[in-house]
């Protein structure tokens, strides 16, 4: 029971691996500044890194969304654009690593990086003074050459672990509910009473 709950798992989870359509996924980071006066109060570098998680919450929004929508001409809509990208602050510094995920690796490099340049641009239109916050893209979007996704050997892996608690649980199960007796020993310790004989197990002659 335990190696046909495996094999199960395993083997469907492969298949559906297989199956799946090769995702890839393009980084870029971003440094977040400040325009004069840095370095004359180094201080407010602890500012910036309070004020990089705020920007941090304002990559993945809409206007964002809408705008690389619009600069590349793409089919899909902001909402999908949102759903396919990750953000990410680095802790304790004014960087913020952005990523998108698409099935097309060099599409997957264009949109990530124009997401770098529109949320400078916002960035540059709310705060537009000479010591005003700025975002620059410091390290651009190279082309993924392997996919994140699917992996079958992790996603097999982890179905043969589930698959044998799986298969244990459901083995303990049908022998707590299996109240047939198995041995002589059995029926006299169940039943009370000695055992007299046991008839084995037999194959009926045909027309008898």
């Amino acid at each position: 029971m335990i190696l046909l709950v495996i094999g199960i798992c395993a083997g469907t989870t492969l298949v559906v691996s297989l199956q799946q359509k090769p995702m890839y996924q393009a980084s870029i980071k971003v440094l977040v500044g400040q325009g004069q006066g840095i370095a004359e109060d180094p201080s407010q570098a602890t500012n910036l890194q309070l004020v990089t998680v705020t920007l941090g919450e304002a990559v993945a929004t809409y206007p964002v969304a809408q705008s690389v929508v619009r600069n590349l001409d793409l089919k899909s809509s902001p909402s999908d654009l949102i759903a396919n990208m990750n953000v990410d602050v680095v802790p304790q510094t004014q960087f913020i690593e952005i990523s998108y995920t698409d099935a097309d690796p060099h599409r997957a490099q264009r949109i990530a990086n124009s997401i770098g340049d529109e949320f400078s641009k916002k960035v540059a239109g709310v705060s537009p003074n000479v010591s005003g916050i700025t975002a620059t893209v410091w390290e651009p979007a190279v082309m993924p050459q392997s996919p994140i996704s699917p992996n079958p050997v992790r996603n097999t892996l982890i179905a043969v672990v589930l698959g044998s608690l799986l298969g244990v649980g459901l083995a303990f199960l049908l022998e707590y509910r299996d109240d047939s007796w198995r041995s002589p020993e059995e029926a006299e310790r169940i039943s009370g009473i000695p055992t007299i004989g046991v008839i084995p197990q037999f194959a009926p002659t045909r027309g008898r």
